[in-house]
């Protein structure tokens, strides 16, 4: 008997994969550099991952590269990832589009400069039709915030009378998260040794499977996804079945 009949759901690629890009700043100490450096490794280390998923055929890839705790980073280090962030945009739009690689943004856009806001929205534009892959970015994003801005935009829609006063239901809070038209992530990756989730998509990674990495970020390469995946694939995803439902096919998930 196969693996696959084994398993019935070990046979595919995850649809959507969630990752903290964690080690960056290690990985520039250890060789006696900046941060800096290593943030500018990271970028090399996030457009290698980007077309291995699009060539495995992965519909989703979320990348958490700044989170609402971060501002409280030094000033120096928070301006520098800012400009680099910018910087990014302004070099990989055209390539993404190129690729037919959506790109989207989540999280609090609010807090960014004009200029950058501009430069998200121009790319969300600019790509908003292509499938290959759809590449989120969260930043300046966190899960707590996510949960938070779904519950106050139901209780606006429901005060203007746009949503009849109802119970706050899981179904609801799910239509109005950030990522309500994406999948929600089959495998969470954490780079650089840290093993939390660090208030990255709380309420999406409810049935995620976890892989904890020591490899810093700027060391993550296609060979160390492909070895995430191979792990994701030998793991039962039950959702509160039990293993002989699943493995009896008497149940749909």
């Amino acid at each position: 008997m196969s693996d696959d009949e084994l398993n019935p759901l070990m046979a595919t690629n995850p649809r959507h994969i969630a990752i903290i890009m964690d080690g960056n700043g290690r990985w520039a100490q250890k060789r006696f550099m900046p941060r800096a450096f290593g943030h500018q490794a990271g970028v090399k280390a996030v457009r290698k991952i980007v077309e291995y998923c699009a060539l495995q055929k992965v519909e989703v890839l979320t990348l958490f590269a700044f989170s609402s705790e971060n501002w409280r980073r030094p000033e120096d280090e928070v301006s520098m990832l800012m400009g680099l962030f910018l910087a990014t945009l302004q070099t990989e739009i055209n390539k993404l589009d190129r690729n037919n690689i959506r790109l989207r943004f989540i999280g609090d856009r609010s807090a960014f400069s004009e200029s950058l806001q501009s430069k998200m929205a121009e790319g969300e534009a600019q790509t908003q039709g292509n499938d290959a892959l759809t590449l989120v970015i969260a930043a300046n994003y966190g899960g707590r915030w996510d949960m938070c801005q779904a519950c106050q935009q139901i209780l606006d829609k429901m005060a203007t009378g746009e949503l009849p006063q109802q119970a706050i239901t899981e179904e609801l809070v799910a239509q109005h998260l950030s990522t309500t038209d994406l999948p929600e992530p089959d495998l969470y990756i954490r780079t650089g040794g840290e093993q939390r989730v660090s208030n990255f998509m709380l309420w999406q990674l409810a049935y995620t499977e976890m892989y904890f990495t020591p490899t810093l970020w700027p060391d993550f390469d296609e060979q160390s996804l492909e070895a995430a995946i191979v792990s994701f694939k030998s793991r039962q995803r039950r959702f509160g079945h039990t293993g002989e439902q699943i493995l009896n096919k008497s149940v749909t998930l």
